[in-house]
């Protein structure tokens, strides 16, 4: 999962996942798109290549970029997990508030 959020942490590979997520694409084309050079779009997929989330496939001399088989799937579930905690604690919270709301207004 560390690789996975540092891979996260760059607004342009954020925007290559959400990009693929639309459509499949080749490394030229993502360059283009981010208006970078081929060598820096190169660089940003190896990473996202390395935390699994995006696959590429050469063909000839074209190398296509998809969603990789993760999917962020262990990353939501780790998410989700510290989302329903929070949640029952802010829950716990808002019990303990009301009970105070109660007796200050019976005094």
């Amino acid at each position: 999962m560390d690789a996975s959020f540092a891979a996260l942490s760059d607004a342009t590979r954020r925007g290559v996942l959400e990009q693929l997520g639309r459509a499949d694409a080749s490394i030229t084309e993502l360059a283009e798109k981010f208006h970078m050079t081929l060598t820096g779009m190169k660089k940003h997929v190896g990473v996202l290549e390395r935390a699994g989330l995006v696959a590429t496939e050469k063909v000839g001399r074209v190398r296509t970029c998809k969603l990789g088989p993760s999917r962020l799937s262990a990353e939501t579930a780790w998410i989700e997990g510290y989302r329903q905690l929070w949640s029952s604690r802010f829950e716990e919270l808002d019990k303990i508030i009301e009970e105070l709301k109660r007796k200050e207004n019976v005094r």
